[in-house]
């Protein structure tokens, strides 16, 4: 049964949405401590709301050191929820440690394609293939899966699978090693005689010709290339946006591109549709997910709070999505309904002056700065 990703929009809440206009000048008093835990939360999309390539913007560790104590301690639940990824989860939070000048745990990472996780018990002793650029087959690895093997590792095992291999100039960190002659390889697993079990799109793939050439090949022989077997292994993508804001001043294709060509192609060459499961935000799952992270998130805040050991009891008043794609980020808080309130940046894919007209966020504002300023100050009114 395909998945494909859409879900109704619920029903808009009983207040209208806020436009946020410039100030020349604005408070950042701090939140004043309490004796309680936080009753609010906040998700952070990262690429056009935190960064622009590796580069902040908005404000953002201004905005982001707010929510910290003197010590440097977390003093307010948060974490950042992006369709992005392609590296581990500890090595995202340590990078952005670095680039925002404060502590990140990896707890507080939530990407693309953390939830395949939850297939573990599934394919933990399978093989399984994984593509996207940066280090796909090691992201599954940490995640306990047993038998992965990159795409591109996978398809150099089988001779002449890529037809135009030889004309492309550019290498990978990979191919530049051990890879860079196929014939003195000794697969790590019998990949020329056992099937893949499933298929994941971890990141935005690099080689998109080649990687819809392999899939095709695996998905349509029932997981060994070159044989017949019409049962498809499963397909999982990290994640479905069609766009999103990287370095280039102007919008990317993303994963949902990618997965939207992989489409066209094997139904024109196949009698059977593909069958594909799709994660990331808007996906409801993702934003229950996130919930739960941030209760046991808010379990460690401010060291003065009375904790009744039980997490759960203290449900939150609100959760704030950040986010800079009304068709992903705010599309994605609509859905999941209470606690969560969408607020929607004008750094990224969102430009307008006024509010998205298929899917208006809660609040409107310039920058991630001013939606930190607004929450601080909306919470310690209430």
């Amino acid at each position: 049964m395909r998945f494909r990703a859409a879900f109704r929009v619920c029903e808009s809440r009983n207040r209208a949405p806020l436009l946020l206009q410039p100030q020349a000048s604005r408070s950042f008093s701090q939140l004043p401590l309490s004796s309680q835990r936080p009753s609010f939360g906040i998700a952070f999309d990262i690429d056009g709301v935190i960064l622009r390539g590796r580069v902040p913007i908005g404000g953002s560790p201004q905005a982001l050191r707010r929510l910290y104590g003197d010590s440097g301690a977390l003093k307010l639940p948060f974490l950042f929820l992006t369709n992005g990824g392609g590296v581990p989860e500890s090595r995202r939070a340590t990078e952005l440690s670095e680039l925002l000048g404060v502590h990140i745990l990896p707890s507080q990472v939530v990407q693309g394609h953390s939830p395949f996780k939850t297939l573990l018990k599934r394919f933990e002793n399978e093989l399984i293939i994984a593509t996207g650029k940066g280090e796909p087959a090691v992201v599954m690895s940490e995640y306990g899966f047993k038998k992965v093997l990159s795409l591109e590792e996978y398809a150099s095992y089988f001779e002449n699978i890529d037809p135009v291999s030889q004309y492309k100039m550019w290498t990978t960190k990979q191919e530049s090693g051990n890879m860079s002659d196929p014939k003195k390889l000794v697969p790590k697993y019998n990949a020329t005689s056992d099937r893949v079990k499933a298929a994941f799109v971890v990141s935005d793939p690099v080689d998109w010709g080649r990687d819809i050439q392999v899939l095709c090949d695996i998905l349509s022989s029932g997981g060994l290339p070159g044989h017949k077997n019409t049962q498809q292994p499963p397909l999982y993508f990290a994640a479905d946006d069609l766009e999103y804001q990287a370095a280039f001043p102007f919008e990317r294709l993303g994963m949902g591109a990618f997965r939207i060509a992989l489409e066209s192609v094997f139904n024109r060459i196949r009698c059977n549709a593909l069958e594909y499961v799709s994660f990331g935000k808007p996906n409801p799952f993702v934003f229950k997910n996130a919930e739960a992270i941030l209760r046991q998130l808010q379990s460690s805040c401010n060291d003065n709070a009375i904790d009744n050991g039980d997490v759960g009891s203290n449900p939150f008043k609100t959760i704030y999505m950040i986010g800079d794609n009304p068709l992903v980020d705010i599309k994605g808080a609509r859905q999941a309904g209470h606690p969560w309130f969408s607020i929607l940046t004008r750094t990224g894919v969102f430009r307008g002056q006024d509010n998205h007209a298929e899917f208006p966020a809660d609040l409107v504002v310039d920058t991630v700065e001013e939606a930190v300023d607004y929450i601080l100050k909306e919470e310690s009114s209430s």
